[in-house]
């Protein structure tokens, strides 16, 4: 018996690999040699291609694509109808099967709703897209990115607030208290 759900209306291929804790809802179809990691949510639509891995927890609201070359790490939520490519010069008459690149989501990011990530980069560790944003290069752990194209305009805490550093770096999450330091262009939060 297997220890997470699927409704009735989901499509599951053979040979993919789902975690306990699962939930995948209404229309969704996952697609041979795809892997979700434990405790994953797939919301109405959603798409998993053939390669592409879950992280345990990770949260994809509905319409959403994960297509070959998406790896997403533990703890990331990607917003309702956000964009994942795979190839950077798609044509119709051209096959460009064998030129799929690798997006790396790191553990804890969070893509806004209606964001666009372009294929192969990285985005870091609890960066933070805003809605609608169109992610051209890697994006730092920490950062806030909004626009078209996206670009830096601050620093997210792991809770999902905006950081405000004093004169030394320093700032400190308003909801969970842990503090973060800013030094070369880079946050780190300080254990």
């Amino acid at each position: 018996m297997a220890d997470y759900f699927v409704h009735e209306t989901a499509i599951i291929d053979p040979g993919c690999i789902i975690g306990s804790g699962c939930r995948i809802w209404h229309f969704c179809h996952l697609m041979s040699g795809c892997e979700l990691g434990k405790n994953c949510t797939l919301g109405q639509n959603v798409m998993v291609a053939p390669n592409v891995r879950l992280g345990n927890n990770v949260k994809v609201q509905n319409n959403v694509s994960l297509y070959t070359g998406v790896i997403c790490e533990d703890d990331v939520f990607l917003g309702p109808s956000m964009v994942f490519t795979n190839v950077l010069n798609p044509r119709s008459a051209i096959n460009r099967r064998n030129e799929f690149r690798r997006t790396l989501v790191k553990r804890g990011a969070t893509i806004g709703a209606n964001a666009t990530i372009i294929c192969g980069i990285t985005i870091g560790e609890y960066a933070f897209i805003g809605a609608g944003a169109v992610v051209t290069r890697d994006v730092k752990p920490y950062a806030l990115v909004v626009g078209n194209p996206a670009r830096q305009v601050g620093w997210m805490s792991e809770y999902g607030h905006k950081l405000h550093f004093d004169a030394q770096g320093k700032a400190t999450c308003p909801e969970s208290g842990q503090q973060y330091v800013l030094e070369s262009g880079m946050v780190r939060r300080v254990l």
